[in-house]
């Protein structure tokens, strides 16, 4: 062949994946008021397949191509691409839905006993429709002993809330929109007790989930603050209040010798801090599950651009997940800085849009608004598309399985109105989105093969 027929024949190849089709969406991004259109990226144009159920291992990865299987979950790269490897050797991509759990208070009560009239049939229904729709398994907040129950269980997370639960304990924190609050926005990392409540913790709460093949692994806290001035807080701190103290010692502790601080001492504070946190929280996790895979803290918004953080969490995670917020499309120098930093692959834990056809208010929420449900299926396809061609994203949760109830007052403060969901309180489904999500998910082993193949 030619060297002009080649370089033509690769050109048509590339062409098939620049020229997807590409739709404007109206969108208001958080506390926005004025609707702008954003370009977004559909399957349409893009000539793959489904992928046939016997051509999936029972966990979901791809039968074809199997590596070493373990019988747990790992993570490996293969040539320039990080997989999730399956229990059985498949590869697989995490295409998950997060705070799975039964809803069976104030409006969802009713329809819960008509639908389900138990957790375990809810479990099994709930699971039956996520197969249906091409997911492969559940993210984090979702309850895991419930699903772990099913007759036919799918691949699972565990969030155990590390840090935020001995802050608790301390009386440092307080309830913000999305996350626990800490004092300050300090973590007690440094504090004698810290890493005894760890290992009591993880043993009481994982010790019989040891040789369960299902759980893909554990997510240490979600949402930690990353403040680059954390270093200024901690010294700050009035060591004569109770919790305080041990950490103001270890940021002096940190200071002794090094002079006047800088941003250079600020940022090696944080990598101080997030290296104690990890290395604490995952040998508490591997005493208790040896084999599965340490998933990090839940990274969100402070920490997209904090490269301290990132080395920090890329010396013990096996790979890292991010909430990942404020962007429509993945933004590629994120991800590549990410791979950079930790030198592991990345877990997206929750991302959303939400419709403004669902009769819901919106008002909280850190997703962004879109007119329709159509609208939200279209963004969730922009968005997984571009995670796919990235190679260094292992999976993505949407968040979340269902709304809220917007007369529960017991309701985190980020979801009192917002349409999350795939399904409404009353376990009624946003068709439009579900269809969306169904086309991509049982595409995605093709469509990275296709990424992969037109992109050599």
């Amino acid at each position: 062949m030619s060297v002009i027929r080649c370089l033509l024949v690769s050109l048509l190849a590339l062409s098939s994946v620049l020229h997807a089709e590409t739709r404007w969406i109206d969108t208001q991004p958080k506390g926005g008021k004025e609707w702008t259109s954003r370009q977004t990226r559909t399957l349409k144009g893009i000539d793959v397949e489904p992928v046939a159920a016997d051509a999936l291992t029972r966990f979901g990865g791809l039968a074809d191509g199997k590596r070493d299987g373990t019988g747990f979950f790992r993570v490996e790269k293969i040539n320039d691409r990080w997989w999730l490897i399956d229990p059985d050797g498949g590869r697989f991509i995490f295409s998950g839905v997060g705070s799975v759990k039964p809803h069976d208070d104030y409006g969802s009560k009713e329809p819960f006993q008509r639908l389900f009239g138990s957790n375990e049939r809810w479990a099994d229904k709930t699971l039956e429709s996520f197969r249906s729709l091409g997911f492969n398994g559940c993210g984090g907040f979702s309850d895991d002993n419930v699903l772990r129950a099913s007759s036919k269980p799918m691949p699972y997370t565990v969030t155990l809330h590390l840090m935020s639960g001995f802050g608790r304990k301390l009386n440092l924190t307080h309830q913000a929109s999305g996350h626990t609050g800490f004092a300050h926005d300090c973590l007690p990392v440094f504090h004698p007790d810290f890493e005894k409540y760890c290992m009591t913790q993880c043993a009481e709460r994982l010790g019989d989930m040891k040789q369960d093949p299902w759980l893909v692994g554990v997510f240490s806290d979600n949402e930690l603050p990353v403040a680059k001035d954390m270093l200024d807080r901690m010294l700050a701190l009035d060591d004569s209040k109770r919790g305080f103290a041990n950490m103001k010692a270890g940021a002096e502790a940190f200071m002794r010798g090094k002079g006047k601080i800088n941003d250079d001492l600020r940022r090696e504070f944080v990598e101080h801090v997030y290296e104690t946190y990890f290395r604490i929280t995952t040998k508490a996790i591997r005493a208790a599950l040896p084999h599965h895979l340490c998933l990090g803290s839940r990274f969100h918004g402070p920490a997209v651009n904090n490269a301290a953080a990132w080395r920090a969490a890329g010396r013990w995670c096996d790979a890292i997940s991010i909430n990942y917020y404020n962007v429509w499309t993945p933004n590629k120098e994120h991800l590549d800085n990410w791979l950079k930093w930790s030198g592991k692959p990345i877990l997206i834990t929750e991302f959303y849009a939400k419709g403004a056809d669902s009769g819901m208010g919106n008002t909280s929420g850190a997703g962004w608004l879109v007119k329709t449900q159509a609208d939200r299926g279209a963004f969730y396809q922009n968005f997984t598309l571009a995670l796919m061609e990235s190679k260094t994203c292992v999976g993505w949760h949407w968040f979340k399985y269902m709304d809220n109830d917007p007369s529960n007052p017991n309701t985190d403060p980020s979801n009192r109105d917002s349409n999350k969901g795939m399904f409404n309180a009353r376990y009624e489904p946003y068709t439009p989105l579900l269809d969306a999500m169904r086309e991509l998910n049982t595409r995605v082993y093709p469509l990275i093969e296709h990424f992969d193949t037109t992109r050599r």
